[in-house]
């Protein structure tokens, strides 16, 4: 019986530990939006900024290999131009 006393007093501090952490992380979230919509009230645009945000996550190789994909995506659907030629002087 006392094994699942122990079994309980360790679920019950889990459980109490992960609610914390929620309301930590809660707490954190609402900080960031006030951020965001500090930023927004400065002018800038906050789309634009997580998707900085997001980019700046990415590790080099992973950003280039995506942009060379949405490159290749954007061509294939006519929606951009063309690359422009390589300039060489000589």
């Amino acid at each position: 019986m006392s094994d699942h006393g122990i079994a309980r007093d360790q679920l019950r501090a889990f459980i109490e530990r992960i609610e914390r952490l929620e309301e930590e992380k809660k707490a954190i979230a609402d900080d960031v939006k006030e951020v965001y919509a500090e930023a927004k009230g400065s002018g800038f645009d906050t789309k634009v900024m997580r998707q900085i945000i997001r980019i700046r996550k990415q590790d080099r190789n992973e950003r280039a290999e995506q942009e060379a994909i949405l490159d290749l995506y954007m061509h294939a659907l006519g929606m951009a131009d063309a690359p422009a030629p390589d300039y060489n002087p000589d």
